[in-house]
C-alpha cells in the first residue's frame, strides 16, 4: 500500500476522460438531453471557462450535416484565439468542422464527416447600423450617424441598448425562416443550433431579459414587435441557459444564485457543466489513510528505498505533504459536488487538461459533452 501511495501521489491521469467522480464513464450515451433546444446560452462566473465550454459545445452539436453558429458578445475575440484564427469581423464565418459521429476527440481535430461550425463576433455598434437599415431603412443615414459618433454614444451611455442589440442579433441568427441557400457572405441562411458565449452569471438574467424593459417602453411598432419576439424565443423550450462552474465555493454559490435569478425571470435553465475536474489521483482507501493520520513517513521512505529511490526520507515527506493537500482539496470538492447535485439539474463533467486548452483540447472536451448527452 505504501508503494502504491507513493506512485499514485505523483501520477497524473494521462487520459483526459479520467474524472474525479467517474461520471463520464457512468453516463456515456448517444442521446441528446436537449433535443428541442436550438439556442444554447452558456454562462458562468468569470474564470470558470464558460467560453471554452461554449466552443466545445458548438463542436459537439455540429454532427454530420448540421450547421452550428457560435456567437460571442463581450468584445474579447475569444473565439478567434481558441480556434487559432484571425480576429472575426461582424459577419458569420466558418471556422471549424464539428466532431464526426463516433469520434472520441483523441485525434485532436474534427473528422471530415462532421458538420460545420460558424462563428459570429457580435458588435453592438454594427448591430445598431444593421437594425436601423432593417427596420427604418436608414442605410446611408445610419452610417452618417456613425461618423458623427452618435451610435457609439447611444451604445455607451445606455448599456441596456447594447444588450438589446446583442440579443436581437442572436434572435435573427436563430430564426428558422432564414432558410434558403446561403447569405451573400457565404454563411448559411439557417442554423440547426446557435451557441451563445454569454456574459457572466451575475449579469445573465438582466442581459437576457433586457427586451422586457424595452417592450414596456415601446407600446407599438417594430421595436415592440422585435422585443416581444426575442423574449418569446428566449423563454421558450427552444432555449436553454447552461451554467459553468468549478468545484469551489464561490462559483458554486454563484451558480445556485444564477439559477434562482433565471427562474425568477422566467428564463429556461439548462444544465450545469462542472469544469476543470481534477483526476482521481488517490482512491477512498488512500484518502482515509491520509486523513486519519495513519500514514507514517518512515513507512513510505522504507518502500521508496526498496524501489531504489534516492533520498527516500526527503521524498517521503514531500509525498505526504502533497497527499495531505490533495486529500483536503478533495474533501472541499466533494462538499461542493454535493451542492451541485442538490441543484437538481443535468450535470456534466469536463476534466482539467494538463497542457491547457488548445484546438485539440476543444475536440476532446466536445467528445466528452457528447458522450454525456449534452449534445
Amino acid at each position: 500500500q505504501m508503494r502504491r501511495l507513493g506512485v499514485l501521489s505523483v501520477h497524473r491521469c494521462a487520459d483526459s476522460a479520467c474524472s474525479r467522480v467517474g461520471i463520464v464513464a457512468a453516463t456515456a450515451r448517444s442521446e441528446n438531453d436537449w433535443p428541442a433546444v436550438r439556442v444554447h446560452v452558456v454562462s458562468g462566473k468569470g474564470g470558470t471557462g464558460k467560453s471554452t465550454v461554449a466552443a466545445s459545445l458548438a463542436l459537439a452539436l455540429a454532427r454530420p450535416g448540421r450547421k452550428v453558429l457560435l456567437c460571442e458578445v463581450e468584445g474579447r475575440q475569444g473565439i478567434a484565439r481558441m480556434f487559432d484564427t484571425e480576429p472575426l469581423p461582424y459577419a458569420e464565418r466558418r471556422i471549424a468542422t464539428g466532431l464526426a459521429d463516433g469520434e472520441d476527440g483523441s485525434g485532436g481535430a474534427g473528422g471530415a464527416g462532421g458538420g460545420d461550425v460558424y462563428a459570429l463576433h457580435i458588435d453592438a455598434e454594427a448591430a445598431l447600423l444593421e437594425y436601423l437599415a432593417m427596420y427604418y431603412r436608414l442605410g446611408p443615414a445610419g452610417k452618417a450617424l456613425d461618423r458623427f459618433g452618435v451610435i457609439e454614444f447611444a451604445t455607451t451611455i445606455a448599456p441596456g441598448v447594447r444588450d438589446v442589440l446583442l440579443t436581437g442579433k442572436v434572435y435573427e441568427a436563430a430564426k428558422p425562416e432564414r432558410r434558403g441557400s446561403t447569405h451573400r457572405s457565404g454563411a448559411p441562411r439557417h442554423y440547426d443550433a446557435v451557441v451563445l458565449d454569454a456574459p457572466p452569471t451575475g449579469r445573465i438574467a438582466q442581459f437576457l431579459g433586457v427586451n422586457d424593459d424595452l417592450a414596456g417602453l415601446a407600446k407599438v411598432g417594430p421595436i415592440r414587435n422585435q422585443a416581444d419576439n426575442v423574449m418569446r424565443l428566449l423563454r421558450s423550450r427552444q432555449t436553454a441557459v447552461h451554467l459553468t462552474t468549478l468545484l469551489e465555493e464561490m462559483p458554486v454559490q454563484e451558480t445556485a444564485d444564477g439559477i434562482a435569478e433565471l427562474r425568477g425571470a422566467g428564463l429556461p435553465v439548462g444544465g450545469v457543466v462542472v469544469n476543470q475536474v481534477r483526476p482521481a489521483d488517490l482512491g477512498p482507501r488512500e484518502l482515509e489513510l491520509i486523513r486519519s493520520g495513519r500514514l507514517r513517513a518512515e513507512d513510505v521512505a522504507r518502500d521508496l528505498a526498496g524501489a531504489g529511490v534516492e533520498h527516500p526520507g526527503a521524498v517521503a515527506l514531500d509525498l505526504i505533504a502533497e497527499a495531505t493537500e490533495h486529500a483536503a482539496r478533495r474533501q472541499l470538492e466533494d462538499e461542493q459536488l454535493a451542492v451541485v447535485a442538490g441543484l437538481g439539474l443535468p450535470t456534466y463533467e469536463l476534466p482539467r487538461l494538463p497542457g491547457g486548452v488548445d484546438l485539440g483540447g476543444l475536440y476532446e472536451l466536445a467528445a466528452l459533452l457528447r458522450e454525456q448527452g449534452m449534445a
